[in-house]
Order: structure tokens, then sequence, then C-alpha cells
């Protein structure tokens, strides 16, 4: 039985070239990239080689690069290191409906700290309201947390909208590339965002391992305190082999990102239009045009998707039923949920995300069965 992995939106199989890279950091190449004798200096010498890889991948200066342990933290920091540094000017963030759960409950928690926070809906195909977002700012507004692109539905947001709309306003804009980096061409000296959002694991590097963009300038303070790391925006000893893991991975994506962004498109593609001539009552969500290339999000009418994921996996197939951060909550779709699916939508809503080990082969593998475990849950139901 083959094993299919389409899931790549949830985290993505590290890359043989990746793994390569990584390796003499677990070896002869183990010093603190903090000490200046000859051990330091050697590793100090492949980290910021990697912050320049990084660097390229979202045309940033590499002196903007802040390295973490993922987006969590990346996401965590930008929020409340702004929140604290701007107090004296306001205390309202506006975010969306539709944000990743670091984004979310890291508001929920400001909230409780005497924040106030305006989450802004989103239409049925998951897009903003831009002139909502212009009505929503106010004098006391100090930042705006939006996502590039949403790991469930792979919807992108009018990113650059977004960001000329808090520039002329005076206000932060962190920007939660997660998803998007590595997928589409990303170029924060562009976007007018003040922070952004990356994770290794989202593009065939290790978890663990992630960064914040800072954009010169940017007032912010640090959530981790210790040493001067990071030019002291981020204390702590670096992980090393993580991040040249993760600057190999971001080499390797930009000079891929065309072929590979198209490739994942067609296959995506070819699996819509499949199942769209063998299943009846299938809906796309979101956005048909706006979206990540390699991310399908499909409600089968009258079949819970519980019960299809546990008939694929049998398969040998792995998808999801939303995002990985959820999964085994048993709530439903906080992003469906704002888009105004119902609730028998939203149970019977999968998301499929293709990566670069894909091929036609498995879509055609996945097509050869779909329709058969469908209609099977359909006539137990």
């Amino acid at each position: 039985m083959p094993r299919i992995y389409l899931d790549n939106n949830a985290t993505t199989p590290v890359h043989p070239d990746v793994i390569e890279a990584m390796l003499p950091f677990y070896r002869n190449s183990f010093g603190n990239p903090s000490c200046i004798h000859w051990a330091g200096k050697a590793v100090k010498g492949a980290l910021e080689k990697a912050r320049m890889q990084v660097a390229s991948l979202v045309n940033c200066a590499p002196a903007e690069v802040v390295f973490t342990s993922g987006g969590s933290e990346s996401i965590n920091t930008a929020i409340k290191g702004v929140a604290a540094a701007r107090r004296t000017r306001g205390n309202h963030i506006i975010s969306t409906r539709v944000e990743h759960s670091a984004v979310f409950n890291c508001c929920r928690y400001l909230e409780k700290e005497g924040f106030r926070v305006t989450y802004l809906e989103v239409d049925s195909e998951g897009m903003l309201d831009l002139h909502a977002l212009a009505t929503a700012v106010t004098d006391q507004t100090v930042l705006i947390a939006a996502m590039y692109a949403n790991n469930e539905t792979g919807v992108i947001f009018p990113v650059h909208e977004i960001g000329e709309i808090a520039s002329q306003r005076g206000v932060y804009f962190m920007c939660d590339a997660v998803q998007a980096a590595g997928k589409v061409p990303v170029n924060f000296k562009e976007l007018r965002a003040n922070l952004m959002a990356l994770s290794g694991h989202k593009l065939y590097a290790p978890k663990g391992v992630g960064a914040l963009i800072i954009r010169d300038g940017t007032q912010f303070r640090p959530l981790i305190h210790g040493g001067p790391q990071e030019r002291n925006r981020r204390a702590g000893t670096e992980n090393v082999a993580g991040i040249v893991g993760f600057g190999k991975a971001c080499e390797i994506a930009e000079a891929s990102l065309h072929f590979e962004g198209e490739r994942l498109c067609r296959l995506r593609d070819m699996m819509e239009s499949g199942i769209e001539t063998s299943i009846t009552d299938v809906k796309r969500n979101g956005h048909p045009v706006r979206r990540l290339p390699n991310t399908s999000n499909l409600s089968f009418g009258n079949v819970y998707a519980e019960l299809l994921l546990e008939e694929l996996d049998k398969e040998g197939i792995a998808v999801s039923a939303g995002s990985a951060c959820a999964a085994g909550s048993r709530e439903q779709s906080r992003v469906l949920s704002a888009m105004g699916m119902d609730g028998a939508s939203m149970r019977s809503a999968v998301r499929i995300s293709f990566g670069r080990e894909n091929t036609e082969k498995d879509v055609e593998y996945l097509l050869g069965l779909l329709p058969v475990m469908v209609k099977r849950l359909r006539n137990k139901g």
C-alpha cells in the first residue's frame, strides 16, 4: 500500500539537502556562535549565511532577520512586543476572525491585559473587506495583525493594501507569512509591514526553528530576555543546526519557487477537476483564485470529515480536516465559521495540501478511491 502525504500545510518532510546541510553542526561544528574562539567563529559564519538565505527568500535586509523557535514564538514576540512598546500611544489592536490560533489567542491574552481588539469579519470566500479595515483604525490603534495566506483555505489576503492602510495611518502591521513563504513570492520591502513571521517546518526545514523579520526602526520589546543574541532582540543560544537547515530550505525554495508553484497548482487543479466530475454535492471553500497553489478545502455533502479521513488513512493517504493546531479539539473550524458556513458543511470539510514530493500518480490514486469512499459513507448515513 502506498503512503501518500497530502497534509503539507500542517508540516513538510525535511528536504534531503537540508538534512545534509545540518549534519556537520551535530558533529564537528558544535561551537557556540557567541564565542570568539575558532569553534565559535566557524559556527557564527554559518549562522550569518543562513540569515542571508532567509533574507533573500523574502527580500529583506539580513540584519532584519531574527531567528526564533518557530511561527508561534515569532507571532507572540511581534504582537506582545509591539503592544508593550507602543502602549503609551494606544491600546487598540486590529486582527481578523480567520487568523491562526497563535495570533488569535495572543490577542485574547492582550484583551485580559487591558487592550481592545477588533476582529474583522471576512466574506463567504474568506476575503477581507479593506474598507472595514480602514474604518476600524482609530487614534488608539497600535497594530494590525493579519495573515498573508490562510492555513485552512489557502486564501491570500490583500496584504499589500493592508500595509498601505497601516502605513498611511501610522499603525504597525504584523504579517503572519508562515503559510505563504516558499509557496508564493513574498517581498518584505514592498509589503510595508513592520514585522513578519516565518516558520521552517512549513517549507521543508526542521521543526523548532523560524524567524521574525523586523523592519529597521520598529519599536518592540523582546519576548525572551537573557543574553545579547540576535542583536538583543531574542535571547538564548541559537539553534545553529536548525537555523542552517532553515537557511538551506529558503535557498531551495527561492530557486524553485516559480516552477514548483506552477507544478503544485496543476496537481491541485487536476484533483479538483477529477472530484468535480466524479462526486456530486462537493463545495470548494475559499476564494477560487486568490489562494495558495497547493491548497484545496472541500466540503463533501452528507459526509463527516473525520470518517472520510479515517477511510483515506486506511489506504495510506494523509489529509486533514483543518488546522493541525486544532486537531482533536472537537471544535468546529473558526475559519470556516467566520466565512458563514453552516454546521453540516463545516463538519464535512477536508483540507488537501500538496507538497514537493507529490506527483500526478498520487492524484490518480486519490481519485481512484475517493468517489467510492464518499458513496459508501453517504449510504451509511
